[in-house]
């Protein structure tokens, strides 16, 4: 049995739907992403999961329990950081830490949890005084303290940093292998391309793929990307006719073609028969974030844009 069963969710908010049919399981030991622009539905999805929402319509069921009925049961399992936390500015990391710890039956060891964190020489601090990446790792150990089956990050690194965004993926990465599954929301691309097993891609309330991040790339119209600066102009009606061409543009002297394997044989075909010299040639794999825009034609966000 799935950890986690979606099936045809439906919420709306004003009679404007948000969340519109979708459907998508989480097996056990995944680490599952839910990607999509802003105002997709991600968020509704993922508090319909957490019981904060009650659905319209449609199955919501975490470890076969009914998270809006069975909420008390739900939260034994289930670890959650919100997409919007705060602690009051004065609680020490400790304090949090115990007052978390009191709140469960069972609560794991928290003091093992903050050294694996690196909580550790923060424990007299206060909330007000931590860092970005700090606060980040504590609300991390506050959902796992009490020792959750599950656990559901929504935007877990929005707003950090680089390198402590790394920093972040390796902790998700080690919590997925002592055994908690992971349900991600996220906007980077590079992260769920990282983290995830599975990726649902939701799009005005609706599933609008779901695959592996292998499996959305070679979905991308165009799977291989070639960009050179050529010698001379090279005629569009021989460019038009490369096979398998996705997409062609042309930056400041600069030609970017979209394609596959043939429409790079074509193209070192095409300059060497032109006696075109390209400058600065490079072939590249297509990512996530093409087989986003051609999934939901909305550019990943920059990092700047999404801090």
């Amino acid at each position: 049995m799935p950890v986690i069963e979606v099936t045809d969710l439906r919420k709306s908010y004003g009679g404007r739907p948000a969340v519109d049919g979708v459907s998508f399981t989480v097996e056990e030991g995944e680490i599952f992403g839910i990607l999509g622009p802003n105002g997709a539905g991600k968020t509704t999805t993922v508090e319909c999961v957490e019981g904060l929402r009650v659905p319209d319509a449609g199955r919501v069921r975490v470890t076969g329990l009914d998270p809006v009925t069975d909420h008390e049961r739900v939260a034994r399992v289930l670890g959650v950081q919100l997409q919007q936390s705060e602690l009051q500015p004065k609680l020490t990391v400790r304090e949090a830490l115990e007052l978390y710890a009191a709140f469960h039956s069972r609560p794991a060891d928290w003091r093992p949890l903050a050294e694996r964190l690196g909580l550790t020489r923060q424990l007299d601090t206060r909330f007000g005084k931590l860092s970005g990446g700090q606060k980040q790792r504590l609300f991390i150990a506050l959902a796992l303290v009490g020792d959750p089956r599950v656990m559901v990050l929504d935007e877990l690194t929005t707003g950090l940093d680089p390198r402590a965004r790394r920093d972040t993926w390796r902790l998700i990465e080690d919590i997925r292998a002592a055994g908690v599954t992971v349900l991600l929301v996220t906007h980077f691309m590079e992260e769920a391309q990282r983290l995830c097993d599975r990726i649902a891609v939701i799009d005005r309330g609706r599933v609008a793929a779901l695959d592996t991040p292998a499996g959305l790339v070679r979905r991308s119209a165009g799977a291989t990307v070639i960009s050179f600066s050529p010698s001379a102009p090279l005629d569009e009606r021989d460019v038009s006719a490369l096979p398998g061409l996705a997409s062609v543009e042309h930056q400041g002297g600069r030609v970017t073609l979209s394609g596959t394997d043939e429409t790079v044989n074509a193209v070192i075909t095409l300059l060497a028969r032109t006696h075109v010299t390209a400058h600065q040639l490079r072939v590249t794999d297509a990512t996530l974030d093409d087989a986003f825009l051609d999934l939901t034609g909305t550019p990943g966000p920059t990092e700047e844009a999404s801090a």
